[in-house]
């Protein structure tokens, strides 16, 4: 099954807070979640007896309503010939604007397989499988130590969270000899002992507590890390979880941030280094005379248009629609650019048309900036990745105003 891309999650996240937004009057907003081993003919033959049921809602507005819905959500069960592999979501309603209702019927497909068939009615959207699909899953265990301190780490999506820090008692180096030496190294030793299987149990506490642990990695200066991971001071079921033992130059949070950037190929399906990869690849081009890098909408357009972009890099808090405003009352339109396309519905319910002075101004349509550079990407062979902005490299994509590109020549 292919893995959705950065852009469809981030496509999906957008579409559900849209969504989540919307509310009827009633309970008139239909969601139908069909997995993809559901017969469709017994799909159909439920939406028949959920419409003849509705016959015996008390609201003459819901009963018109939901009947409408379903009305629709039959109407596109015929045109779908199999359902896809990770199942149809469908969500039909009776949308209130201002003194208007208006019908809208959404079909997303979800980026993992749906496990439950769900037929809802309620007053909003039923969206929480789909939220659910777009949570970071798993998390990874960190662990960084030398003989003086230890730090217990989690990496859970693209967040890294410090959760212990533990501090030796071993001794250092004396300057005694003979019988005095060796009982001395002996003390340190049963100390060290001592210190690592206090390390070794904090550790497998935390991770053992932690749900969906994927792997723990170890990390340190010198041979400590490999002697404890031999030694065997983590519970056995935290032992075999070990994905790796990497080298890192400190042992405090600082060892926790190098341990995850060290671990690119343990963690190499992880989006985190992909984005990190992708951010710090940009930052290096920049700083170059000429170099193959380019920033600002306007500019990565053009440069894209001229088939001069490989790679294109949005950042996931900018967010832009291009939107088609129409009149029905009479044929006036006109293009808009927006942030917020709720807020401009609200603004359109009081705004009087320009041309006819009715309040009859609502969205025809609306493209976001991203699909705008998509579809001029998909054209010239250029890739899209959406960063999240929880990382470092996330931020400082935001400086250049969160659209940037990595370029295949320099025009």
């Amino acid at each position: 099954m292919k893995k959705a891309s950065s852009v469809e999650l981030h496509k999906l996240k957008k579409e559900l807070e849209r969504l989540e937004s919307k509310v009827g009057k009633g309970t008139e907003l239909v969601s139908l979640h069909i997995p993809p081993d559901k017969n469709l003919n017994d799909v159909m033959s439920h939406m028949r007896d959920e419409y003849s049921q509705a016959n015996n809602i008390k609201s003459a507005r819901t009963r018109k309503n939901v009947q409408a819905a379903l009305e629709v959500i039959m109407q596109r069960l015929k045109m779908i010939k199999q359902v896809p592999e990770n199942g149809l979501v469908l969500l039909v309603g009776t949308i209130p604007r201002g003194t208007k209702d208006k019908m809208e019927v959404y079909l997303i497909h979800p980026p993992e397989k749906l496990q439950t068939y769900v037929y809802h009615c309620d007053s909003k959207f039923y969206l929480d499988p789909l939220k659910e699909m777009l949570e970071e899953k798993g998390s990874y265990g960190l662990l960084v130590l030398d003989r003086g301190e230890a730090t217990v780490g989690l990496l859970k999506g693209k967040n890294i969270e410090v959760v212990k820090r533990i501090s030796s008692t071993v001794p250092g180096k004396h300057g005694r000899g003979g019988q005095s030496q060796r009982r001395f190294e002996r003390l340190i030793e049963i100390a060290a002992h001592e210190y690592f299987k206090r390390v070794g149990e904090h550790a497998s506490e935390v991770f053992m507590n932690t749900p969906d642990l994927r792997g723990v990695i170890l990390g340190g200066p010198g041979p400590t890390k490999e002697f404890f991971y031999n030694e065997g001071y983590l519970h056995p079921k935290v032992q075999e979880k070990i994905l790796g033992v990497v080298d890192t130059s400190y042992t405090d949070e600082f060892g926790i941030k190098e341990l995850v950037n060290k671990s690119s190929e343990i963690f190499k399906d992880l989006e985190i280094t992909k984005e990190k990869n992708l951010v710090q690849k940009f930052l290096q081009e920049v700083v170059k005379d000429r170099g193959l890098a380019a920033y600002g909408e306007e500019e990565v357009r053009n440069l894209l248009k001229m088939g001069a972009v490989d790679t294109i890099l949005y950042s996931e808090d900018l967010e832009s629609f291009r939107v088609k405003v129409k009149c029905s009352n009479c044929d006036y339109s006109n293009l808009v650019t927006t942030k917020d396309i709720k807020k401009l519905e609200e603004e359109l319910v009081q705004e009087p048309c320009p041309k006819c002075n009715e309040n009859s101004l609502e969205i025809e349509e609306y493209t976001s900036t991203l699909d705008l550079l998509i579809d001029i990407a998909e054209s010239t062979g250029a890739k899209v990745e959406v960063i999240s902005t929880d990382t470092e490299e996330g931020q400082q994509l935001k400086a250049f105003g969160g659209i940037a590109a990595i370029l295949r020549f320099r025009p």
